[in-house]
C-alpha cells in the first residue's frame, strides 16, 4: 500500500513537472456540437511563429536560412544506400498491422475485434491499458543491429514516436512514455547505444504531427450492439483517473483533444487513410500554439540527448503544420525551428553538417530527403537524395506476412537504379523478438549482399535505369505496395535488366533473375549504337565467377554466355569496364 501510495505521489509530482514547466497545456475550450464549425482557411492564414530557443549557430528557423547553410547530402548516406526500418511500438501487440491505436475504435475493423478479444471492450478498457501492459521483454537492439547488420543493412531508421502519440524514449515533454509507462526502458536509447557500439549510423522518425486528427475515434462510442452510445477511453479526463493505475497521467496528453466539432473531422477519422480537411482549428488557436509547441521539442528533445544521424518526419505535403493535407489544424514554422535547431546542434558537437532531416514528400529544398514510401519512380530521380521505404507485410505486425528475400534485393535493386536508397521494415513481434521467418529472410539478404554489393554501396544512376519487357509502353517493374505475396511471385526473367555506376566508376548490370546455365543474356543498350556507354568494353565478370566469361559487342547488345554452374539466388550482377 505504501508503495502504491509513494508511486502516485511520484506521479502526480512528475506530471506537475511537465504541466507546469517545460510547456504547460493551454486552456481547452468548451466543446461545440459535432460538425457545427467550418475549418479556418489556411491559405490566408498567417505563419505562427514558434517561440522556441535553439541552439546557437548559422541555421535560423526559416527555409531561406536552412537552404543556404546547408552543405549537401552527406557523403555517408550515398555510401549506405540500404537501411532497416525499424517501425516497433505498442501498436504490435494488436497483431493487427498498421494503425491498430486508432483502428481499435472502429467497431468495423479486425483491430477493434482483436481488442475486444485480448483487452476488452474500449469504453472500459482503451489503448492507454495496452501502453500499460505492453512489454518487449525480448527486445535486444544489440541482438538486432548486429543481425541487421550482417543483413547488409548500414543504417537504421528508428520509430521514436508513431501517430499514437506514446514517446519511446525518456521524454521530457511527453508524460506518455516507454520509461514511465509499459515496458520502463528509455528504448530509444538502447538502439542508439548498439547503434555507435556497431558502428551503425540512425535515424529517429516521428509520426506525432496529425496525431490530433488522427485519434479522433477514441471520443467516439459504437453505434450498434450493447454498448451503443458509451464513449470510448478518449474522453476522460484527469480527475476520472483518482484512484487508478494512470492516476496523474491526463488522458489529453495521449489522445489529444475532442476536435469533431469542425466539419469533416468526425468523417475523415472513420475513412481508412483521409487527413482531415484542410483547414485552421481556429477555435482552439492557443492549444494548436502549444501542440506544434510540443510536437517541435519532443524531436529536440531527441536531437539534445541521442544525436541522431537524421530525424524523420511523415506527412503527405510540403511539411508539418501546413494547414493542409496531413499538416491540418495549424500553419506555423515548427519544421524549420526543429531543423535549424538539429544542424546547429550538429555543428556544434561534430564540427560539420552531416546529418539530414527527412520531410516526406516535401519539394526539392537544400536541407531535407524525401521519400517514396511503397512505390519507386520509374524513371531517374537526381534532383534530391530520396529514400524508398515499404513494409514487408504491414508496418506492425500480423501473423499472414509473405516473407521472401527475393522481394526485398529486387526492390533495393529498383530503387538504387534509379538513384534512391531503400530501408525496408521487418515487423518486429509484440514481444521485439523476431520471427524465424524474418530470420531466414534477412540472412539469404546478406548472402547476396556480401556477392553483389559493390553494385549496390556507394552507387550512382547509370544514363539510363533499366531495361527488358515493356507492358503497354510501360517498363515492367516490381509492383508498388507493402510487400506481401504479389511481390514474392512477381515474374522476371534475366532480360529484365538494371543498372547502377558503383564508387570504381565501372558499369553494373542487375538480372532481375538467375538466367539458367549455359544461356545467353543480351543487354541492348550496351549494343555498338546505341551510344550509351560510349567506349569500347574490356572486360566484363560475373559477381561471384572466379572463372573466365565468354562475351562480346555485337551491333544489337553485349552478349554474355553463363557458365555452366550458377549457384546464385534471386538475381545475378555483371561488373562491365
Amino acid at each position: 500500500m505504501r508503495t502504491k501510495i509513494l508511486f502516485t505521489l511520484l506521479s502526480l509530482l512528475q506530471f506537475s513537472v511537465y504541466a507546469q514547466e517545460k510547456n504547460p497545456i493551454s486552456a481547452i475550450p468548451a466543446p461545440l456540437a459535432l460538425n457545427s464549425l467550418p475549418m479556418g482557411d489556411s491559405r490566408t492564414f498567417p505563419e505562427v511563429k514558434l517561440e522556441i530557443p535553439i541552439a546557437k549557430g548559422p541555421f535560423e528557423p526559416t527555409w531561406e536560412s536552412i537552404e543556404k547553410n546547408y552543405p549537401g547530402e552527406p557523403a555517408w548516406l550515398r555510401e549506405a544506400k540500404f537501411g532497416i526500418w525499424v517501425h516497433f511500438g505498442p501498436q504490435s501487440a494488436g497483431e493487427s498491422g498498421d494503425w491498430y491505436a486508432r483502428n481499435l475504435y472502429k467497431s468495423d475493423k479486425r483491430a477493434y475485434q482483436n481488442h475486444v478479444k485480448s483487452y476488452g471492450h474500449p469504453s472500459e478498457v482503451g489503448y492507454k491499458e495496452v501502453l500499460r501492459d505492453w512489454n518487449p521483454t525480448k527486445l535486444d537492439p544489440e541482438k538486432l543491429t548486429k543481425i541487421y547488420q550482417d543483413a547488409g543493412a548500414r543504417f537504421l531508421m528508428i520509430q521514436g514516436v508513431h501517430h499514437d502519440n506514446y514517446d519511446l524514449w525518456n521524454s521530457k515533454y511527453q508524460p506518455w512514455n516507454s520509461v514511465n509507462i509499459g515496458p520502463k526502458r528509455d528504448l530509444i536509447g538502447e538502439w542508439a547505444k548498439a547503434c555507435r557500439a556497431n558502428g551503425m549510423r540512425y535515424g529517429v522518425t516521428f509520426h506525432h504531427e496529425y496525431t490530433w486528427w488522427w485519434w479522433q475515434t477514441a471520443f467516439g462510442s459504437d453505434k450498434e450492439v450493447q454498448k451503443k452510445g458509451i464513449p470510448y477511453d478518449g474522453n476522460l479526463t484527469l480527475a476520472d483517473g483518482k484512484g487508478k493505475w494512470w492516476e496523474g497521467y491526463d488522458p489529453k496528453m495521449l489522445y489529444g483533444i475532442d476536435l469533431r466539432e469542425y466539419k469533416g473531422v468526425d468523417e475523415k477519422a472513420h475513412n481508412d487513410w483521409s487527413p482531415a480537411p484542410a483547414g485552421i482549428f481556429s477555435n482552439h488557436l492557443g492549444y494548436a500554439k502549444w501542440y506544434a509547441t510540443n510536437w517541435a521539442l519532443r524531436m529536440m528533445d531527441v536531437v539534445k540527448n541521442y544525436d541522431p544521424d537524421f530525424i524523420y518526419t511523415d506527412g503527405t505535403v510540403q511539411g508539418p503544420f501546413t494547414g493542409n493535407g496531413t499538416g491540418t489544424g495549424l500553419k506555423a514554422n515548427a519544421m524549420q525551428t526543429v531543423m535549424a535547431d538539429f544542424y546547429n546542434t550538429s555543428l556544434q558537437r561534430r564540427g560539420e553538417v552531416n546529418t539530414f532531416s527527412i520531410v516526406k514528400f516535401r519539394k526539392k529544398t537544400n536541407g531535407t530527403v524525401n521519400t517514396e514510401e511503397h512505390g519507386i519512380p520509374a524513371d531517374i530521380k537526381k534532383d534530391q537524395p530520396w529514400i524508398a521505404e515499404a513494409p514487408v507485410g504491414d508496418w506492425f505486425y500480423a501473423p499472414d506476412f509473405t516473407y521472401d528475400s527475393g522481394m526485398m534485393i529486387r526492390y533495393v535493386i529498383e530503387a538504387i537504379a534509379r538513384d534512391g536508397n531503400a530501408a525496408l521494415c521487418i515487423s518486429l513481434l509484440p514481444d521485439g523478438s523476431m520471427n524465424e521467418e524474418s530470420q531466414k529472410m534477412l540472412k539469404e539478404v546478406g548472402n547476396w549482399m556480401r556477392i553483389n554489393g559493390e553494385g549496390v554501396y556507394g552507387s550512382k544512376a547509370w544514363v539510363i535505369p533499366a531495361e527488358g519487357e515493356m507492358i503497354n509502353g510501360k517498363l515492367k517493374m516490381l509492383p508498388g505496395g507493402a510487400l506481401r505475396n504479389k511481390h514474392a511471385e512477381f515474374k522476371f526473367d534475366a532480360q529484365d535488366i538494371r543498372f547502377t555506376i558503383g564508387k570504381n566508376n565501372k558499369l553494373y548490370a542487375f538480372c532481375m533473375n538467375v538466367p539458367a546455365p549455359n544461356t545467353q543474356i543480351k543487354i541492348k543498350s550496351l549494343a555498338t549504337d546505341a551510344k550509351h556507354y560510349g567506349k569500347k568494353i574490356k572486360t566484363v565478370k560475373l559477381l561471384g565467377y572466379k572463372g573466365k566469361l565468354k562475351w562480346k559487342e555485337v551491333t544489337d547488345g553485349l552478349v554474355i554466355t553463363c557458365p555452366k554452374n550458377m549457384p546464385f539466388a534471386t538475381a545475378v550482377t555483371f561488373k562491365i569496364e
